[in-house]
């Protein structure tokens, strides 16, 4: 019963992973064309080499930034997962 019950646990916290990462995908894609239109409606339309690379180093910037400003948060409250896996062995 209790390995019935560890095996259901492990199988949602599988789902819950899986589901944020694929949620976290379409966030992404959809900021990506956000950014991307931004791109073409402040440096013009064609997709320049220089146009690309300004875009990569932005996108970039944001990214460093969002990311520093979470630790700092996950720091702030405690920094401990809300899911955690044993280790498998």
């Amino acid at each position: 019963m209790a390995k019935s019950i560890e095996h259901s646990r492990a199988a949602v916290q599988s789902m819950i992973t899986l589901a944020s990462a694929a949620l976290g995908l379409v966030c992404a894609l959809a900021w990506n064309e956000a950014i991307k239109a931004l791109m073409k409606s402040m440096l013009g339309e064609d997709d320049s080499i220089p146009g690309l690379f300004t875009y990569a180093v932005l996108a970039t910037i944001v990214a460093v930034v969002v990311l520093l400003l979470l630790a700092r948060t996950a720091a702030r409250i405690g920094g401990e997962a809300a899911v955690t896996r044993e280790a498998e062995g």
